[in-house]
């Protein structure tokens, strides 16, 4: 009996950015996967030699979808070279935005890119897939819809802190440049208090403390099969379509999860956190028991990637980002680096924070599964809002109460200086690195979540976190790659923090 291997390039849609895959197939499953990104991103470079003020404005564009998140990375770095900790109400506010942007995100990408999955006609055949056509057929879905509705009346509070979503700039170094009356404090808990009833009714089909109650893969079972508004909510059609597909069984990778810890707690308040911060930092290896996090343990590796090559890898603070496609570059396949961590190929996202926080249900899924499925990659993230939601509605109550308090501490020009900025992104760990010299940028490096998720492999060989994911997934028809999609989307890729390199008004690097 032979084995026919086969090569292919799989089609991938309702991803951020450009993504490519290119896999081998033996028997009708994947046994080796390329994951290429194919646009260069040129910030870095854009950056040098402009003053550091500038980053804050040139950083928010990376990506339409994360614009607060990356101001957020770029502020925290100014602030440590500037050397100041923001008044607690500054922080309050960037939480709150930062939140909310999270929040949406995850909402959109649940409902609006990865349950579109189930209209496929390759599930015709399960019972819940008209429904499935119903609910999230782009444009049409009734879910589709209302997701567009209530997360566009989210982001008003956004508008309201910020002035503007995306590519709000009201963060600098000491705090935010603007103090909102309270009424808008108040608008904005009135809406988020909205938005969370609309998810507690249509998302989750119960009240948010019914699901904190959940500590086991037994009690989810049970919650499943309790109540029919549960059955009926978009988490239950999610695990009883997930499990119909084998998406429990699917996704698995190397099982190392990775948080840098995000959402710092303000001086005096009510808001209990780890380490400072509601979300935990750490790294957890396998099954293994959370290690601290020390940035200092990050390395990227280029290999793989289309840039000048290096000995091993280099920590971001003195990484080189020299961009180098001739074509002949032999096992060069990716515009992403491969970012490691203590050596190790890790995940980060919703389900890396539960299990970094030693979220029991999350520990018990990934035990009972031999590790983290794509089902339960996307089911951390359709239900991370329940970890944010009383906090931000915490914070937001304290603003109204302390209004009167400073928002914003005045700092000297920024001369010299390196700085750090770290935070949890919609899709996981994100990491702005920044020297300054002579009051310019000097250096600075970027590391987004996808680039841990979607690396290429590294110096040693060693995939990245979905081209991991991907080996042993079925694919019958390289056609309709439509498992192989779902694997990757729970990953919730986003590749738009790139640009094409371009001058002349021609393209003048072409891959």
């Amino acid at each position: 009996m032979t084995t026919q291997r086969i090569e292919c390039h799989i089609p991938l849609n309702r991803v951020e950015g450009d993504l490519e895959l290119r896999v081998a197939v033996e028997n009708g499953r994947i046994v080796e996967c390329w994951s290429s990104g194919t646009m260069f991103r040129g910030f870095e470079r854009m950056l040098l030699g402009r003053a550091p003020l500038d980053s804050l404005v040139i950083t928010r564009s990376i990506c339409g979808i994360c614009t607060i998140t990356h101001l957020t990375a770029a502020v925290h770095a100014l602030d440590r070279i500037a050397g100041v900790a923001p008044p607690a109400n500054a922080v309050r506010m960037r939480n709150i935005a930062l939140m909310v942007e999270t929040i949406q995100s995850d909402l959109r990408q649940s409902l609006l890119m990865f349950l579109v999955d189930l209209c496929s006609p390759a599930f015709a055949g399960h019972p819940w897939h008209t429904e499935a056509g119903v609910r999230y057929q782009p444009l049409r879905g009734t879910r589709c819809i209302e997701a567009i509705r209530e997360t566009k009346r989210v982001l008003e509070i956004i508008a309201l802190l910020g002035g503007q979503w995306p590519h709000t700039s009201f963060m600098v170094p000491g705090g935010v440049v603007y103090a909102p009356p309270v009424i808008d404090f108040q608008k904005s808990l009135m809406l988020l208090k909205q938005f969370r009833q609309w998810y507690e009714r249509t998302v989750l089909g119960c009240p948010l403390a019914r699901w904190r109650e959940l500590t086991s893969a037994g009690d989810l079972d049970a919650w499943l099969a309790e109540r029919e508004s549960q059955r009926e909510g978009d988490v239950g059609f999610l695990l009883t379509a997930g499990r119909a597909l084998g998406l429990d069984r699917l996704g698995i990778g190397h099982g190392h999860a990775l948080s840098y810890g995000a959402l710092e707690i303000p001086t005096g308040s009510e808001v209990v956190g780890t380490g400072g911060c509601l979300v935990p930092a750490g790294l957890v290896r396998g099954q293994g028991d959370v290690e601290p996090f020390d940035q200092r343990q990050i390395a990227e590796h280029v290999a793989c990637s289309w840039y000048a090559d290096y000995p091993d890898g280099l920590h971001p603070m003195v990484g080189i980002t020299e961009p180098v496609a001739s074509g002949a570059e032999g096992k060069k396949y990716s515009w992403v680096k491969a970012p490691r961590y203590a050596g190790l190929a890790a995940e980060t996202g919703p389900v890396a924070e539960r299990m970094v926080a030693q979220d029991p249900l999350y520990l018990d899924l990934a035990r009972r599964d031999q590790g983290i499925s794509a089902l339960t990659r996307q089911l951390a993230r359709l239900t991370r809002p329940v970890t944010l939601f009383a906090s931000a509605e915490q914070w937001l109550t304290e603003l109204i109460a302390s209004h009167q308090d400073p928002f914003y501490l005045p700092v000297e020009p920024l001369r010299q200086g390196e700085g750090v900025g770290l935070t949890q992104a919609a899709r996981g760990a994100l990491g702005h690195w920044v020297r300054v010299e002579n009051g310019q940028i000097v250096h600075y490096q970027i590391i987004t979540p996808t680039a841990w998720n979607g690396s290429p492999r590294d110096g040693q060989g060693v995939r990245g976190a979905w081209e991991e994911a991907l080996i042993g997934t079925p694919l019958p028809d390289p056609d309709d790659p439509v498992l192989a999609g779902m694997v990757v989307r729970s990953f919730d890729p986003c590749l738009v923090c790139s640009v094409h390199v371009v001058g002349g008004g021609r393209r003048v690097l072409t891959v």
